[in-house]
């Protein structure tokens, strides 16, 4: 396909514009994708606000945006399995394929990862992209490609809560109620975890926890969160934590409130990526600390779980804006954060 395409690029800090750039060819094993809606994470927002997010440094231009869905209107040589009109998740980031982490399953460990939106590889923040075919995922008729989006960040809940050995007849603390700790409510809930209780200090964020399943919410800004999650669950404390706040705040609460024996699941970077947390407490109670680093092998299984109603993923979405919007929907999300839960850009 020849042509022009809109895309926004990041200029400098908290500066973004819509440039034309010429739509890109698909490679041999490639398809080119129609975007059509693509989330905005956290991360983008802090590439944006602060230009790093830790070694990940953005030299402008740059295009953010990594959780895309669409529709696939051209194949690169070789494609077998996807044909133009199917509508697809992308799975962004491309790996070796050849590493000891690759070779063992755990391909989100590849050292030589190539993920969209991580400096210096441009995102996702335009009309078409070219992109690996077997990291494009066929979504069933009845899932949309915004649910498609979707599928990016619900994959890391998912990998939190199957860090955590989430099982029936649990009870979970998430903290942090923005869009991962949520995709982490609803996949523990879908996982069969009996009670499931959020921690945040914005109330509308506690308020959306509510209408996805949450079983019980605590405003850390109005209630000792540690109290309150050893009264709800009678003295005895949580059997899993998902941290997904990166506040060292929120973390000694997890340890605090967990179960002995229990299990806690660090997702959330904290601003300095270091935390003084009471180790002591933790190895008082034996806990079990797991961490993760994006997601692996999840895409099939989180869009059947979208496909068979059991998780209601396009709900976390609290606000849509336009490509041409770009710069306030970045800047609304960037300086609106109790309000805005999750934006997505619709680019179609």
């Amino acid at each position: 396909m020849e042509g022009k395409m809109k895309t926004a690029v990041m200029t400098d800090i908290m500066e973004v514009e819509i440039q034309e750039r010429p739509i890109p060819h698909p490679g041999k094993g490639e398809v080119l994708v129609k975007v059509e809606y693509v989330g905005i994470c956290g991360s983008d927002l802090h590439y944006y606000e602060s230009g790093r997010i830790g070694d990940f440094v953005v030299k402008p231009p740059f295009v953010l945006g990594h959780e895309a869905g669409g529709t696939v209107v051209e194949l690169g040589e070789g494609v077998k399995d996807l044909k133009v009109g199917d509508r697809v998740a992308m799975e962004p980031g491309r790996t070796c394929g050849e590493c000891e982490f690759c070779r063992q399953g755990k391909y989100n460990l590849c050292r030589d990862v190539v993920f969209f939106a991580t400096p210096p590889v441009d995102g996702v923040f335009q009309e078409y992209v070219a992109h690996e075919a077997g990291l494009c995922f066929r979504l069933p008729e009845n899932v949309s490609t915004l649910e498609g989006a979707l599928i990016e960040p619900l994959a890391v809940g998912m990998h939190a809560a199957r860090q955590g050995g989430a099982r029936l007849g649990q009870t979970a603390v998430v903290t942090g109620a923005g869009c991962i700790g949520l995709v982490s409510l609803l996949s523990l809930k879908a996982m069969g975890v009996s009670k499931v209780i959020v921690v945040d200090v914005m109330e509308k964020r506690l308020q959306k926890a509510l209408e996805l399943g949450a079983d019980a919410v605590i405003n850390g800004k109005e209630k000792d969160a540690v109290a309150e999650i050893l009264r709800l669950t009678e003295g005895r404390g949580f059997d899993l934590g998902i941290e997904t706040a990166g506040s060292q705040i929120t973390a000694g609460q997890l340890i605090r409130g967990a179960v002995k024996g229990g299990v806690i699941v660090f997702v959330g970077y904290s601003a300095s990526g270091e935390m003084t947390l009471p180790v002591g407490m933790a190895l008082d109670k034996e806990l079990t600390f797991k961490t993760v680093f994006r997601y692996r092998n999840i895409y099939p299984d989180a869009i059947r779980a979208v496909a068979d109603g059991r998780i209601p993923i396009k709900d976390v979405v609290t606000d849509y804006f336009e490509l041409d919007d770009i710069k306030n929907a970045l800047d609304s999300c960037v300086k609106n954060k109790a309000d805005i839960v999750k934006g997505v850009i619709r680019v179609c």
